[in-house]
């Protein structure tokens, strides 16, 4: 099992320089990965500073080497996908292959979609997630897309001279089909579930893939927890997870504290 640094780009973290700098000092204390949460507004902390984490990621990929960065999640119904292909093409190249997409639905916390127009309806939601799915996978091929959905439209493009190969994790929190089904056709799963339901979600998944070799399992949780649990139930990441208002402070002593194992251990 691997481990991570999974951070809220918010409050004193809501900015680029200070991300990139928690991200090396997690680097150097052993962090496998460092993952972002993907909002552009907390409505029910008013003011609170939010930080892009795109930009951050950026920040991220320029001063690590070896850590694996991505959002977790990006919902991709209030994003256009033609950018996000571009986002992550961009990142992928700059942190030297080391950039995931975890994508999902989201969810309208306190107004996060409705407050600035964004599409509410799950079922909806769920149609635009993968339809983006659908659309990425084309962008990214290589050859020509032509491409008229119910949501978006992509006439006669050629966006990269060659494929590109970015890993795609998908958030699921049930055994729910449509969820698994989505997440089986890509690279790893983030789960928001128990040991025993992780379970019952890889055992739908392993059903539909045929195998679970070189799957990712990004589960996450509080500094402090413990992760065997989740490791013997399949996860194959251990995300260190700090609450949504977090000082540099804090973020440093998990990083001190919650860092991954000594060799042996």
């Amino acid at each position: 099992m691997r481990h991570a640094l999974y951070l809220p780009p918010f409050g004193e973290l809501a900015d680029p320089g200070v991300l990139g700098e928690l991200a090396v000092q997690a680097e150097e204390a052993g962090f496998e990965g460092v993952f972002l949460w993907d909002h552009v507004v907390r409505p029910k902390h008013a003011g609170l500073e939010v930080c892009d984490p795109w930009i951050a990621l950026a920040a991220i990929a320029e001063r690590t080497e070896r850590v694996t960065i991505g959002t977790r999640i990006t919902p991709l119904s209030r994003r256009r996908p033609h950018d996000v292909a571009r986002q992550a093409i961009a990142l992928d190249r700059l942190s030297g292959g080391r950039f995931v997409l975890g994508v999902g639905l989201g969810g309208d916390n306190g107004g996060e979609l409705s407050k600035l127009g964004e599409e509410t309806d799950a079922r909806t939601r769920a149609e635009m997630l993968d339809e983006s799915l659908e659309l990425l996978g084309q962008l990214w091929s290589g050859e020509t897309v032509t491409h008229d959905g119910p949501h978006y439209r992509v006439d006669g493009l050629r966006f990269v001279s060659g494929p590109v190969r970015i890993p795609i994790w998908v958030a699921a929190q049930s055994v729910k089909p449509g969820p698994l089904r989505r997440a089986a056709r890509f690279d790893g799963l983030c789960p928001e579930t128990t040991p025993d339901g992780l379970r019952a979600m890889l055992a739908e998944i392993e059903r539909q893939r045929g195998c679970l070799e070189h799957y990712e399992v990004a589960v996450g949780g509080r500094p402090g927890d413990d992760p065997e649990p989740f490791r013997e139930a399949g996860a194959t990441w251990w995300l260190v997870t700090l609450p949504e208002i977090t000082t540099v402070k804090e973020a440093m002593d998990a990083i001190n504290r919650s860092g991954p194992p000594s060799p042996g251990q």
